[in-house]
């Protein structure tokens, strides 16, 4: 009898550590978080980092009260929920422990904490096993402030890739096709339609990923992706951008700025590019750089400045069921209040202001359905010439593992679009 007991509590103790580690992954950051970011270039943030390798997260908390933050590990599978691993399994060294470096912001009219956190330190050294993986940051009440996805690579396979326009007429125009193939010396892939999983990224979005993807064909070792529909992305549109380097004066994009309590940097009005010729226009995939004309530690001085954002519809008519968001990495392209345009019945234009750090920064303005789909064509269009950068993650499971292995990334942009 005592000994189904404990299998009962520990079924239990697994269910609600399960389902406790899920719940982490919804939370979006607080309004007081701001400029989380990985040490990654600008034109491409998506947080891969090699299986041994260094990196740092950093983040800024605007209340400038020298909080306290604690660190925490998870280990995913290739879909984001929790794998079977327990921390010693994966992680080397130990966490939950409080990030010690940090620096007060000087010089700056808005008060903030910048927080570093490197990884090796000296209590986490690394991880032991390839994969998906999140980092949970806590106070010191132990309450889950904010979380961001990263992923550690042990290079297993070769991953190329390739973009298409679309076969299908219908979408010729509008969307763009992901061909690619994985190949590998050091796995034979015995059953790959249930040992290799795939994640296709567009322009470093993990929201709107494409997953479950079976190859279509194999040529001896190497399986091939050769999909129309299953493997397309809508193209959407260059991202729109702004600058203020100097927050005292118009930059980039930026019609005037005014000071109040804090310096407010007001953008030209954007329209909708639906119904518009595409027109190139440079930008870096909807990512951002935080930068400043004359400073020399632009992680405690740059100024933090209420961007002003106005979109005139010009008559098209957002359906009742939807939002619109302004969207890009500068918060991981989470749907927060804050970043929601909301209509003005005085201006006639959908309005929103966001606090963000001095920089160059990509955004767009995304249709959000009441079913949470995204339409981000729906005010900028969708043009099939439009740059984009993809990403297709390779996941393979052991037979009897117990987690998927990240073992390969490959990586394209669609300037080099073919038929």
């Amino acid at each position: 009898m005592k000994s189904y007991i404990l299998f009962f509590i520990t079924v239990l103790f697994i269910f609600f550590n399960v389902n406790s580690q899920t719940e982490k992954e919804l939370i979006n950051d607080p309004d007081y978080i701001k400029s989380v970011t990985f040490n990654k270039p600008p034109e491409n943030m998506l947080p891969v980092f090699k299986l041994g390798d260094a990196f740092e997260m950093s983040f800024d908390d605007v209340i400038g009260d020298e909080a306290d933050y604690y660190y925490q590990f998870e280990h995913y599978d290739y879909d984001w929920k929790p794998s079977q691993l327990f921390k010693n399994e994966f992680l080397l060294g130990i966490d939950d422990m409080r990030i010690f470096n940090y620096r007060n912001s000087f010089t700056t009219i808005q008060p903030y904490s910048h927080y570093d956190l490197r990884i090796p330190n000296q209590f986490t050294q690394g991880f032991k096993v390839s994969g998906n993986y999140m980092i949970h940051i806590y106070n010191s009440d132990q309450e889950l402030v904010f979380s961001r996805k990263f992923m550690v690579l042990d290079q297993k396979s070769v991953v190329g890739v390739e973009i298409k326009r679309a076969r299908d007429l219908n979408y010729v125009l509008t969307q763009q096709r992901i061909q690619f193939f994985i190949d590998s010396k050091e796995i034979n892939f015995i059953n790959p339609n249930d040992q290799l999983k795939i994640a296709i990224i567009q322009n470093s979005d993990l929201n709107t990923s494409i997953t479950d993807i079976k190859p279509q064909f194999n040529l001896g070792n190497k399986q091939v992706y050769r999909y129309d529909e299953q493997t397309s992305f809508w193209a959407g549109n260059e991202f729109l951008n702004f600058e203020n380097r100097d927050f005292r004066s118009p930059n980039m994009n930026i019609d005037f700025v005014r000071k109040e309590e804090l310096y407010n940097a007001y953008l030209f009005v954007d329209g909708p590019r639906k119904n518009l010729e595409y027109t190139f226009n440079p930008d870096i995939n909807g990512n951002y750089l935080v930068t400043t004309l004359d400073n020399e530690d632009n992680a405690v001085q740059a100024e933090y400045v209420n961007i002003h954002f106005a979109l005139d519809t010009q008559g098209i008519q957002l359906p009742p069921d939807a939002k619109i968001y302004i969207m890009g990495n500068y918060n991981a392209f989470q749907l927060q209040p804050e970043n929601e345009a909301v209509y003005n019945s005085k201006t006639g234009k959908y309005e929103a202001v966001i606090l963000l750090k001095q920089g160059f920064y990509n955004y767009r303005y995304t249709v959000v359905y009441d079913n949470s789909s995204q339409d981000p064509g729906f005010i900028s269009g969708n043009k099939w010439q439009t740059e984009n950068q993809y990403s297709v993650l390779a996941y393979y499971r052991e037979l009897g593992g117990r987690y998927d292995q990240l073992i390969g990334i490959g990586e394209a942009n669609s300037q080099n679009i073919t038929n």
